[in-house]
């Protein structure tokens, strides 16, 4: 295969992944581009930055002379349009770069409602470095915070400021936390985790009107559509974000709420590709939703582009939903066939809520085919979750090898006993716990 330039735009985990996979299949010239950092960065990590525990530049997973040892080039610059016509990118200090293949993986950016106010200063999201420093420019005048969503970025925002004895009032619209992703009995267990454990003013069925300021130009107050004001020094906007795809207005390539692709990440234009948080499936793939805005898909996304591009006829096949994130102190995890769990799914569900610790284990009532688990604060072992779901184990088997699948079972109280009984008690078995077993747990022969 000739050598192709094939230009990047983004250098995110989707960006960044494409790159490095496609370097090591071939001699193309690869060229990154973004206007955020000159290099890529771990996103996630950014509140460790303002909580102290990082520096800024070990956000850098990889050290500064990776990319000439790859050759994979950088441009700091923003895409200020495309023109397919001439395979030309076009930037915002007048200059243009020539590609042969673009892939665009542009990312997410902050959602807005775009309330009455917004435009105050001290009122921010955290999604870009921008954020990052702005806020912690601002964080020695900040006494109280006000962040609205609940999600994850929301969780990340009141962390942070609770580790400076910030006091956070969490406006989040839904009655319930994290609704779209938690039961209703492991939502209550965040809710009381943020509340008695970390000093969170948390207001669930709470939506904002609009922000007030001071006279020096900076928000004082939130006001919620019941009339409530709640002062603050800073207002967080965590509603959530939405595929960055502006730039592409007059490109001629189809968008939805993302960049319109097919299961190879192909768009409407033809040399054209879109993936990560920016690229939207049409039609969404069985079981997933159309956009994945998730750290684990975005680098699969680009690694199987790479196999793409370099000449492999492979398409997307997702494997098993994967995810994992942290809220204060209680890591979740969840691992499924889908990526939204059937309401008509059946569980076994056991809690400790002393202990901040809950597993819920998903079956088919009917076939008692394993669908799936979902835990907080206790760490599951990936690669077992994932052998049983591909090897389509029943939820007995799951259940009598539960000591297989805790991560920390030297370093925590022990619950594969109790969860068992509970089945048992509702089934009216007799299934006995094994033990655990590191030949089975890694498949040595």
């Amino acid at each position: 295969m000739s050598q192709r330039h094939v230009v990047v735009i983004g250098n995110g985990i989707s960006g960044t992944s494409f790159a490095r996979a496609l370097r090591k299949r071939s001699n193309h010239r690869i060229t990154l581009i973004s206007s955020e950092s000159d290099y890529f960065f771990s996103r996630p990590a950014m509140m460790y930055v303002y909580m102290g525990q990082l520096r800024e530049e070990q956000l850098k997973p990889y050290g500064d002379d990776f990319w000439e040892k790859n050759k994979i080039e950088r441009k700091r610059a923003f895409v200020q349009r495309i023109d397919p016509s001439t395979s030309l990118l076009h930037f915002d200090d007048g200059s243009s770069m020539v590609y042969d293949d673009l892939v665009i993986a542009s990312g997410s950016e902050r959602e807005s409602v775009h309330w009455h106010g917004e435009h105050f200063g001290a009122i921010h999201g955290f999604v870009t470095l921008d954020d990052l420093q702005m806020i912690t420019q601002q964080s020695d005048s900040i006494r109280k915070a006000v962040v609205i969503g609940g999600g994850l970025i929301g969780v990340e925002l009141a962390e942070m400021f609770r580790s400076k004895n910030i006091q956070v009032t969490y406006l989040v619209r839904e009655f319930q936390f994290w609704n779209r992703v938690l039961p209703d009995h492991e939502s209550s267990m965040i809710e009381q985790h943020l509340v008695a454990d970390h000093g969170v003013n948390l207001k669930m069925g709470v939506e904002v009107k609009e922000f007030k300021g001071d006279e020096e130009g900076n928000v004082r107050a939130v006001i919620t559509t019941s009339g409530e004001e709640i002062d603050c020094d800073f207002a967080g906007i965590c509603i959530g974000v939405k595929p960055r795809i502006g730039f592409l207005a007059e490109s001629g390539i189809q968008c939805n709420k993302g960049i319109l692709i097919d299961a190879s990440f192909r768009t409407s234009v033809k040399n054209i590709y879109a993936i990560g948080d920016c690229a939207e499936f049409s039609p969404a793939l069985p079981g997933r939703l159309a956009i994945e805005q998730n750290w684990y898909t975005g680098r699969m996304h680009g690694e199987t582009l790479a196999e793409i591009i370099s000449g492999s006829p492979s398409v997307y096949r997702p494997s098993n939903y994967f995810n994992s994130s942290k809220l204060f102190d209680i890591e979740f995890q969840v691992y499924s066939r889908e990526t939204v769990l059937s309401d008509k799914l059946k569980s076994v569900f056991w809690e400790n809520h002393a202990q901040r610790r809950c597993i819920r284990i998903y079956y088919d009532d009917s076939t008692l085919r394993f669908e799936g688990v979902s835990a907080l604060g206790i760490r599951l072992r990936h690669e077992v979750c994932d052998r049983w779901l591909n090897e389509n184990k029943s939820v007995e088997d799951v259940l009598t090898h539960l000591c297989d699948l805790n991560f920390d079972q030297e370093f925590a109280l022990p619950f594969e006993q109790e969860v068992l009984d509970l089945y048992n008690r509702e089934s009216g078995k007799n299934l006995r716990l094994k033990k655990r077993d590191f030949k089975r747990i890694f498949q040595w022969r």
